[in-house]
């Protein structure tokens, strides 16, 4: 019994109430109608309950918070309606906000959000909310509280400012989220952030270690009568593009673009959604923020393109961060055209979730990649209280396809089957996971396999985690992010905090990781083990400070600069030590900054100084201004000797409204020997609707002396303008 309790501490609680089942708001339709004006003293809210007197949660989470927030909610038979008055604390000033763009970070801004957990399996939602200027943010909640913020969909909102308070109303239409039909119950809860006072706050009471978007701690929303069925939901969202491109660098002639395409969303039932789409184009997605590598492996760089986006953690979580059986970035990037596509995805009921997605890219001649179809099936199951048991199927296949004079094609087909178990108990208190895959290929006798799993218990005070992870040397991912194979891993973490009840210091405390690989044949091959302390103040400064020692006994040759020199031999043994600062400034102050170091040990008995700065103005709310340097200054034995890195990236966004952004993106890569200037401008004309211009410049940043035949400083290597429409359109 004990140890079925360890593994499953979620299953003592399977009938358990919900942790805060008494707080409770019942939803009534409402009386008259709702003009969303940021007015919340309409006649539509007279009759509408009222919650108030919020739990603090930062800077402590044991009192009721100061600064008071009321929130009433309403629907009729097109939308879910929510007002809210933010009334000031005791300190008085102007509001902290970012900017007017969308999707602002959340510990930037005095804002207001909610969550809504539309089948109450404090697993899976929807979060809306608004800055204090009116700038809005939504996003998807998936594993009990995490959001994607790039998930994007219709709704309103407006804010009204006065001298004691900021008023603010969202009406979000039933089309835009998914929940059961019949279903009187749903999750809910609210969350207030103001700066002035560094006061985080929730309607239900939820403990410091966890972020107020837990669905386990949130409250019920009870409706007087089932909601209304959003009726036929068909979203059209036709897209028009013009541009211009040119590679410089080849000397080739200028390309232009003329391309259309289609997504369409086609809701099977209120919770059940199948999405298409045929030619997208993705030219508008915000660029990958670089980074200096000098990892033996490859980097991970998230998802961005919106079709991969709603419910995809059912696809992308699958398994571990390094450890992922599907990968949506695998498809159509690199010059690879996708051709269409299709994904039927949500919930068919409580307990069950689905997920079905095939795509279909073309053939690129001139790099030898023939025409490949990917395919992923994904199953979950709810049990106990919050856990799920899943299982997914993932199958590349590549067409018959080999050009002459190119190389072969890679294999015909890879396939990957997997099971995991994903714990989460009633209180967030425990969470772990199990997880087996196996994978398949064309022309191998025997397929490789992963088995991994975790157990963590985290708590106010403490945290514990430990990890093992297996991956077989055979073991193939083709459509999946898994950068080492033939390892055994052991990863160990434990961590205090001490909470002062008084004093500038608002928590502290130390953090001991220790990470262990081990060949296939199970000869240490790696270890980093470090020790950590952190102190938060109670202004929301935060320092932390750590010590490391490594190990690494190379399992392949590896050059330590990344930048195709002369390669450290397999078998090499390299061991240092090293320390490393990290500090953040309070949030709310206009102007941010930070800085971190990083000082020891390298490979072949080197050296490595890592010396990293951000700085952040903003002119609110208009304009915010960011920058970003990273150098790093490697000492090493010939025939590496000194080396030296910049990475520079200033950032500046101008938001004239917020429907209306301008953002400038300049990264400087010494490392890639590479400039890159990204501008783009979006104007939301309608809800989910958009125009967007966008240039992107690539540029040789070094300088070559005068006569040679070759590009000079800063001389252009490629360049494009595109021009695009998007409409979003509900049948």
């Amino acid at each position: 019994m004990a140890l079925w309790a360890c593994l499953f501490p979620g299953a003592r609680n399977a009938a358990a109430d919900k942790q805060n089942e008494e707080y409770q708001l019942h939803i009534h339709r409402a009386t008259s109608p709702v003009v969303i004006d940021g007015n919340a003293h309409e006649r539509a809210w007279d009759s509408a309950e009222v919650v108030s007197d919020f739990w603090m949660v930062l800077p402590m989470d044991t009192d009721r918070a100061k600064v008071r927030t009321d929130v009433r909610m309403t629907y009729d038979d097109r939308a879910l309606y929510l007002s809210a008055i933010c009334y000031h604390g005791d300190v008085q000033g102007p509001y902290m906000v970012e900017s007017l763009k969308r999707d602002w970070a959340f510990g930037n801004n005095d804002n207001f959000i909610f969550f809504l957990d539309t089948f109450d399996d404090q697993t899976n939602g929807f979060t809306f909310g608004v800055n204090a200027e009116g700038a809005q943010w939504d996003g998807l909640l998936y594993e009990g509280g995490k959001a994607n913020l790039s998930w994007d969909n219709k709704w309103t909102s407006a804010v009204k400012k006065y001298a004691d308070r900021y008023e603010l109303e969202i009406a979000i239409p039933f089309k835009s989220i998914r929940y059961k039909k019949g279903i009187a119950r749903w999750g809910v809860n609210f969350s207030r952030l103001d700066l002035k006072t560094t006061e985080k706050s929730s309607w239900t009471p939820i403990p410091r270690n966890f972020p107020t978007a837990s669905l386990a701690h949130a409250g019920v929303l009870l409706w007087d009568e089932p909601p209304p069925s959003p009726g036929p939901n068909v979203s059209l969202i036709p897209y028009a593009l013009g541009g211009v491109s040119r590679d410089h660098a080849a000397g080739t002639p200028a390309l232009t673009r003329r391309d259309i395409g289609l997504d369409a969303k086609v809701a099977l039932g209120p919770a059940l959604n199948l999405d298409l789409t045929v030619n997208p184009d993705f030219s508008q997605v915000d660029v990958d923020q670089q980074v200096t590598n000098l990892d033996r492996y490859e980097l991970f760089f998230p998802e961005k393109r919106q079709f991969f986006l709603e419910n995809g953690d059912q696809f992308a979580n699958f398994g571990y961060a390094t450890i992922r059986p599907f990968f949506s970035r695998r498809i159509g990037l690199g010059g690879v055209p996708i051709r269409f596509g299709t994904r039927l995805s949500g919930k068919l009921n409580k307990d069950w979730r689905l997920g079905v997605m095939d795509m279909q890219t073309g053939a690129v001649d001139e790099q030898g990649l023939p025409a490949e179809n990917f395919s992923v099936f994904a199953l979950q199951r709810r049990v106990f209280s919050r856990s799920n048991i899943g299982v997914m199927l993932v199958d590349k296949e590549s067409f018959n396809y080999q050009p002459a004079g190119l190389p072969a094609a890679r294999s015909r087909y890879n396939r990957n089957l997997g099971a995991e178990y994903n714990l989460a108990s009633s209180t967030n208190l425990w969470t772990g996971k199990l997880l087996y895959l196996k994978s398949f290929s064309s022309g191998s006798q025997d397929g490789g396999s992963v088995y991994a799993g975790h157990l963590q218990y985290s708590s106010r005070r403490w945290t514990l985690n430990g990890q093992m992870e297996n991956v077989d040397p055979n073991y193939s991912a083709e459509v999946g992010y898994v950068p080492r194979r033939g390892y055994r891993r052991v990863l160990t973490t434990i961590g205090h905090t001490f909470l002062p009840e008084g004093g500038a210091i608002l928590s502290h405390g130390p953090t001991l990781t220790s990470s262990n690989f081990f060949d296939w044949s199970g000869k240490l091959s790696d270890y980093e083990t470090s020790l950590g302390y952190t102190v938060t103040l109670r202004n929301l400064d935060v320092f932390s400070a750590t010590a490391s020692a490594d190990y690494v006994r190379l399992l392949q040759p590896f050059d330590p600069t990344n930048t195709g020199r002369e390669k450290l031999g397999t078998g090499s043994i390299h061991r240092w030590k090293s320390w490393s600062t990290k500090f953040d400034s309070k949030p709310q102050s206009v102007f941010r900054y930070g800085f971190s170091t990083q000082y020891g040990g390298y490979y072949a008995d080197g050296t490595r100084l890592n010396l990293t700065g951000t700085l952040g103005y903003r002119f609110q709310p208009f304009v915010s201004l960011a920058g970003s340097a990273s150098y790093n200054d490697l000492r090493l034995r010939e025939p590496w000797g000194h080396t030296k890195f910049w990475l520079v990236g200033p950032r500046f966004d101008v938001t004239l409204t917020n429907t209306l952004y301008f953002t400038t993106f300049v990264q400087y890569n010494e490392q890639q020997r590479n400039l890159n200037i990204n501008s783009r401008v979006q104007w939301r004309y309608k809800p989910a609707s958009d125009m967007f211009l966008v240039w992107t410049d690539n540029y040789m940043p070094e300088y070559l002396q005068p006569g040679q035949n070759v590009p000079g400083l800063f001389s252009v290597k490629n360049r494009a303008l595109v021009l695009k429409w998007t409409y979003w359109w509900n049948l």
